[in-house]
């Protein structure tokens, strides 16, 4: 594809996405103290996957995380409520001289082409002050742009396209509260490479350590195609065997040929699976489909 051109194609707004803003001399300190990443090599300009998690490692926001500049962080929440992640968060504050605000003015929009300049976790910012990431996986390009008081229209069908193709690379999308029931583990976060085992303590850090060199986790975040999209929760059947749970799901939108709807279940990661035996959800027949890589940085 001809950079050039598909740098003029429109972009569109992402609504559903949410801007966090952490600012201060201790804000990377918090940060790292805070969630579940390691920044320790992150340098400024670069982004990489992160989350949140409760004492009991379970995840309650996940996002791309930007080191804007030395003392600043953005967070950028896919379906997430940056007002409520910044009251939670705020509780932990204490002394350390660190600010979250919701950015005003600010706002998350995209295309399904390639960026002008960032490239992989190296981020660009233009004359304007519009922050670009590469959120493709380097076979199809996408591009994420925090937007300085942008009004870009919103377009259904890439917005569409959009989620299936996040879902399709295995970074589920339950919505705000659909996170809540899951560890890292069993939503693959490793995939993503956005947790750590090795960098100090942070909330859920001990359960999420244990699992890991114990190798007691036992499910993990599987894709399939389907006919129509099974409700979140609903039971992932192997004939008539229950053997794992759906996280989220959308209408393909395109992004896998052959499939009108993605799944993302979580169900075990050592099974004895019955070939004969139809996979299904809400009814629906389940498709078991390889999930993409190249999201990960």
């Amino acid at each position: 594809m001809d950079k050039s051109a598909a740098i003029k194609a429109p972009f569109t707004a992402l609504p559903e996405h949410a801007l966090l803003e952490l600012e201060g001399r201790d804000a990377i300190a918090f940060a790292q103290a805070q969630f579940m990443g390691d920044l320790s090599a992150l340098a400024d300009g670069q982004w990489q996957w992160s989350g949140w998690l409760s004492p009991k490692g379970r995840v309650q926001a996940l996002f791309a995380l930007l080191r804007s500049g030395p003392e600043t962080l953005w967070l950028v929440l896919p379906d997430g409520d940056a007002v409520a992640l910044a009251a939670a968060l705020g509780r932990f504050v204490f002394r350390s001289k660190v600010t979250l605000r919701i950015p005003e003015g600010r706002s998350v929009c995209g295309i399904l082409g390639p960026p002008a300049s960032a490239s992989g976790a190296d981020s660009a910012t233009d004359a304007r002050g519009r922050i670009e990431l590469d959120v493709g996986d380097g076979t199809r390009p996408r591009t994420l742009r925090i937007c300085n008081g942008c009004d870009n229209p919103v377009d259904a069908d890439v917005l569409a396209r959009w989620r299936a193709y996040d879902l399709a690379h295995g970074l589920p999308r339950p919505g705000v509260a659909g996170l809540d029931a899951w560890t890292p583990q069993q939503l693959s976060l490793d995939r993503l490479r956005a947790y750590s085992v090795r960098k100090g303590c942070y909330p859920g850090q001990e359960i999420v350590a244990r699992t890991h060199y114990l190798g007691q986790a036992k499910r993990g975040l599987a894709l399939f195609g389907a006919d129509a999209a099974p409700a979140p929760g609903a039971a992932v059947m192997e004939g008539d065997r229950n053997i794992g749970t759906v996280t989220c799901a959308t209408p393909s939108a395109g992004e896998v040929p052959g499939h009108a709807a993605l799944v993302l279940a979580v169900i075990p990661l050592d099974r004895s699976s019955d070939p004969t035996a139809p996979w299904t959800a809400d009814g629906q027949p389940l498709a078991p489909l390889p999930l993409l890589d190249g999201l990960a940085r």
